[in-house]
């Protein structure tokens, strides 16, 4: 299929900004990079969407979706949550796109995908959106390595899911429980781990960490320090996973493919 003036949703990740990169290569301003900020994804990631564009040379629009939240089916946190927040932000999408003259809106599911628990593919399905590196075959590692060679800085970003996905199942989500495991991660990060996730369980916060950085925490102030940041982002108590970081960890009770949440 030959496509025509294009709208791209664009996050910032390794993904997005590949697809960009090449839709603007190709079709040069009859290409639109978009990006929805909402209050699941962190100040840091929307700031580098934001930033990269104009680094890299290809047009870009930020759009403000903060509504996600008062839609109460999702706010519930239901087991295809992330069905009913594809659905609601790529129709936003689709409004964007005829009031701005763009016929198709393409996004950056790779074919690494396919075999992990996404159900906002069925909703990506039914709004006609389309996925140009899944039908191409091309895997994570490769855009990995193209964007190395296109000197893109986002060739070894770690990947990221937003915010809601910290949240189990059935738990509400809020802004102050969002802000919470943003501030966690933040100070995580800070502190030089990479690829974290911080997962909200009420009072607790579960800190999931790649194995080989397990033996930092033992290092001298290091777990001291951890305690008291991931305290001051509003935990009671803090917890280390022992099993480590791994996709989808909140999956784990509910389906069998736990992968990329």
């Amino acid at each position: 299929m030959k496509l025509d003036r294009i709208l791209v949703a664009f996050s910032g990740g390794v993904d997005s900004t590949f697809l960009a990169k090449v839709s603007h290569d190709v079709l040069g301003d009859k290409m639109l990079a978009v990006t929805l900020t909402t209050p699941m994804h962190p100040k840091s990631e929307l700031e580098e969407s934001i930033k990269l564009p104009k680094e890299i040379g290809f047009p870009h629009l930020a759009v403000e979706f903060n509504d996600i939240l008062k839609i109460e089916e999702f706010k519930k946190n239901p087991l295809n949550r992330c069905y009913i927040c594809k659905t609601n932000l790529f129709s936003r999408l689709k409004d964007l796109a005829k009031e701005k003259g763009f016929k198709y809106i393409i996004e950056g599911t790779n074919a690494d995908d396919v075999s992990d628990f996404r159900p906002g593919r069925r909703a990506l399905k039914e709004l006609g959106i389309l996925s140009p590196l899944l039908e191409c075959g091309i895997k994570k590692e490769e855009i990995r390595i193209l964007s190395k060679e296109m000197n893109l800085p986002t060739w070894d970003k770690p990947s990221y899911a937003c915010l809601a996905s910290r949240i189990p199942y059935g738990e509400e989500i809020t802004y102050d429980k969002l802000s919470m495991v943003e501030m966690a991660e933040e100070n995580l990060r800070d502190l030089g781990f990479i690829g974290i996730r911080v997962r909200y369980h009420g009072d607790v916060a579960r800190i999931e960490l790649p194995k080989e950085q397990m033996e930092r925490i033992f290092e001298e102030g290091i777990r001291e320090e951890i305690v008291k940041r991931i305290k001051n982002a509003g935990f009671k108590y803090v917890a280390l996973d022992l099993e480590g970081y791994r996709t989808g960890s909140l999956n784990e009770p509910h389906v069998k493919v736990v992968k990329n949440v």
